[in-house]
């Protein structure tokens, strides 16, 4: 079998090959200057395109219109998110972690209320969620456009109400964005 140079020829997902540390193997993602290929007593190795000790067995070519195994998944995850009823994982600031909050009120012979954190944050977000859904539900609803309008105004603005929790959220892409965010 004849050795191909692999500077040459794009693999395509699916290739056969063996190389000769890792033995036989398949191109599973295809990366701008690297191959993730999936070797039979190695597991999943990242290797140069221009690594030499690279024998194609099977050639598949790779598609013109070829897309990323990350935009796939980002395709896929978005299109999950927004037909199911799924909670994101969103992460909390570490700096709240095992705290307390703690509701105190005027009155001083009356007993303070105190709620982790943590459990407080996850309330949070499912309220987020809840919210989430019920915008899918109106712009997939037989409403007309101006009634669609009305009620994600409403929306927009619980989101906006909730922005004071911001503090909370480790990511600032996780944080809530009223009327003046989206603008």
């Amino acid at each position: 079998m004849e050795e191909e140079i692999l500077e040459i020829q794009e693999l395509g997902i699916g290739t056969r090959v063996k190389h000769k540390d890792y033995g036989n193997g398949v191109v599973i993602q295809i990366k701008s200057i690297s191959y993730i290929i999936t070797f039979i007593d190695y597991g999943n190795r990242e290797i140069a395109k221009t690594n030499e000790d690279l024998e194609v067995i099977d050639l598949l070519e790779s598609p013109e219109d070829m897309i990323s195994f990350d935009t796939v998944e980002m395709i896929l995850t978005k299109i999950l998110r927004k037909h199911l009823d799924i909670q994101e994982v969103v992460q909390m600031s570490e700096r709240w972690s095992g705290g307390t909050l703690i509701l105190k009120p005027a009155n001083p012979d009356l007993k303070p209320y105190e709620i982790p954190i943590s459990n407080f944050f996850n309330k949070i977000i499912l309220i987020r969620d809840r919210l989430r859904v019920m915008e899918q539900k109106i712009n997939s609803s037989n409403l007309s456009d101006e009634e669609k309008i009305t009620l994600q105004q409403y929306i927009t603005r619980s989101y906006g109400s909730l922005t004071s929790f911001n503090v909370l959220f480790k990511n600032k892409i996780d944080n809530f964005v009223g009327e003046a965010g989206g603008k």
